[in-house]
Formats: structure tokens, C-alpha cells, sequence
């Protein structure tokens, strides 16, 4: 772990790039919080451990032998933001690998509401648990938690399951296992279409950090004018050389497309009531777009939806994404084996 600058604004303000090292241990991830974090080695190891965690675990003594690896450990699931999938995921994950879980879902229950500070909160669950796993509204906040731990006397692991409107590491993760698993021949060269509100979904950020470790990867960004992915995402890209287009316009694209990532309006993240005035209903996909759509792509979404995909779309082989939500259990549980050294032990299990 390297030195750093013992104010937090200062190390706040550093490039990611740089920041990365810090939240390693002995080569390796120690805190999950941002998706550049993963390379391709450890993608592909990841899916591997995965793919046989769901191998093992399909009878007893299999779940029995998984649930034992890290039954000597606890976990905190610190989730002040609302969430569904990722909590249960999680939750899940740590049940698939023996941990025992406690959970504040909400700040009114803890000693916040007599006024004690979040870092004070984390601080005091590090007492009691081996990895702490948050969801935070306010951008950074989770990046703190981690900055704040490593500097304690007894350092905890934190992950990131979502940090405001700028990163959800894991997400990319489950993302990418479902590309992956899904697409014949896996993710190299395929055209990606990210529709919706780009400006500030987190997953489809997420995800784009992702793609500088697959080649010949094309993204097409579809979104109303005022939901367009932010500056620093295509900076990023442009710098690793990964091709995309920007439209406000699905149906045009649609043929193009191996994988269509669809996502809802994030108004949880108006401050005056912006999306009130976006025309929504051009970033939808319709069953008649069925016919359109390549017989090998597949649509995703990370959940929840309201009307962006009609509901018989799900009736369509096409429409991975309520598997794609069970991957996110899975591919979970394969991090929280890599940040406790436990992933040789699933893969050469018989």
C-alpha cells in the first residue's frame, strides 16, 4: 500500500489512476470502489470462479463445503441508499460463502440520528466486522470510508455497491459476466448500445470504464440532449482508443446492435425537477423492435425499470436481464472470494 496525503481533500481531488495502488494489497484488489480497478486477467478469473462457485454449489455437500470457506468472517451491509438487487445480492453472496451479515438500512436507526458523523458509523462497524459493503447517496462518500479505514489500526475491506451518481464497480462486474456468458464468443468486437439516462446512471458509467479491456469494442450512446454521457467518460474513452457514437435517436441503431443496455430516468437525482421536461418516450423498446434487433443480441437492464422495456419483451430468449440480475449474486460472491484469498480454493475443488 503507498504513501498518501494525510488530507483527504488532496487525495480526493488525484486522477483514479493514481488512487489506485493505495486501495491494493500485495498486487491485488483490497477495497472495491472503482471499475478501473479490473483488468482483463482478473475479469476472466472472476467469471471462472463464478461460473464453478455455481458448478459446486448445486448440491449439498458442494454449498456445504462453499458456505464453510468464510464462515470464521463477518460482514456489515451499511446501505443508506434505497436498493433491492444489490442488497439482496449481496446479502446472498455472503450466505454462499458463510460470512455472517449484519445490515443498517437506515441512518434513523443508528447513532447518526443522535448526531454521530458516517465516518464515526463506519469506524464503529470495523469493531465488529471483517468488510464493510455500502451504498451511499453522496458522491466519494464510500471512497472516504475505505481512505479512512486504511489509515486505522484495524483496516477493513470496503466495497462500493454505489456511491452517489459516479461509480457501481460491481454492477459493471455482474455487467460484464452477463456480456460475457451471454454473447457468443464473449464481448471482443461486439457494438454496445447504452440507452436512457446517461448523464447519470452510474451502471452504464460503470460499464464504460470496463471496455478498455476488450478489443475491438464499439458504444453507441442513445439519450435525450440533456441526459448525454458526461465529458469525462468520452474523454476516457478517446484516450483508450475505443470507438463510440453519440444520438438521441434508438430506432436508427437498433440493427447495429449485439447488446442494448437499457436504463430508466434517474429523478432521484433532480435537484429542481429536471426530468420533468424530458421526452422519455423515444428510449423505450417496444415488442414491434423485436422483429428489428439482430436474433443474437441480447437486452439488458440493471433494474429497476418502469416503462423503458415493455413488459412482454420479457418473453423474448433475447432478454437476459432477469439473468443478468442473478449473475450479480454470483459474480459477487466470486469478489468478496478474491479479496479473501479464497478463489484457489473454489477452482480446484473437484
Amino acid at each position: 500500500m503507498t504513501e498518501v496525503s494525510p488530507n483527504w481533500n488532496e487525495f480526493y481531488g488525484q486522477e483514479v489512476a493514481t488512487k489506485l495502488s493505495f486501495f491494493s494489497k500485495e498486487g491485488r484488489i483490497y477495497d472495491c470502489l472503482f471499475s478501473q480497478q479490473f483488468d482483463r486477467a482478473l475479469l476472466d478469473r472472476m467469471f471462472a470462479v463464478a461460473d464453478k462457485m455455481r458448478r459446486i454449489a448445486q448440491t449439498k455437500e458442494g454449498a456445504d463445503f462453499l458456505s464453510s470457506l468464510l464462515s470464521h468472517k463477518r460482514a456489515m451491509l451499511y446501505f443508506v441508499q434505497p436498493s433491492t438487487r444489490t442488497f439482496l445480492s449481496f446479502l446472498n453472496a455472503c450466505h454462499i460463502l458463510g460470512l455472517k451479515a449484519s445490515e443498517i438500512r437506515d441512518t434513523n436507526t443508528s447513532s447518526e440520528i443522535k448526531g454521530e458523523s458516517p465516518e464515526d458509523s463506519v469506524r464503529t462497524f470495523s469493531s465488529y466486522v471483517d468488510l464493510i459493503i455500502m451504498r451511499h447517496p453522496v458522491p466519494g462518500f464510500v471512497e472516504k470510508t475505505a481512505w479512512v479505514m486504511n489509515r486505522a489500526k484495524r483496516p477493513v475491506p470496503v466495497i462500493n455497491g454505489g456511491s452517489g451518481k459516479d461509480q457501481h464497480p460491481t454492477q459493471a462486474l455482474l455487467d460484464v459476466y452477463t456480456l460475457t456468458s451471454c454473447l457468443k464468443d464473449g464481448v471482443d468486437g461486439k457494438t454496445i448500445v447504452m440507452v436512457g439516462d446517461l448523464k447519470r446512471g452510474r451502471t452504464v458509467r460503470s460499464l464504460s470504464y470496463l471496455m478498455k479491456n476488450y478489443k475491438g469494442v464499439r458504444l453507441i450512446f442513445v439519450s435525450p440532449p440533456q441526459l448525454k454521457m458526461e465529458r469525462d467518460i468520452l474523454d476516457f474513452l478517446s484516450r483508450h482508443l475505443i470507438p463510440y457514437r453519440e444520438t438521441d435517436s434508438l430506432e436508427p441503431v437498433l440493427r447495429e446492435a449485439d447488446a442494448i443496455y437499457m436504463t430508466r430516468i434517474q429523478d432521484e437525482h433532480d435537484t429542481a425537477g429536471e426530468s420533468r421536461n424530458v421526452d422519455y418516450s423515444k428510449f423505450c423498446l417496444r415488442t414491434q423492435d423485436l422483429a428489428v434487433i439482430k436474433k443474437t443480441c441480447i437486452i439488458m437492464h440493471p433494474l429497476p425499470r418502469r416503462d423503458e422495456i415493455e413488459l412482454t419483451v420479457d418473453e423474448d430468449d433475447r432478454a437476459v436481464y432477469w439473468r443478468q440480475e442473478r449473475n450479480g449474486m454470483w459474480a459477487r460472491a466470486a469478489l468478496i472470494a478474491h479479496i479473501f484469498r479464497v478463489e484457489d480454493q473454489i477452482l480446484k475443488r473437484a
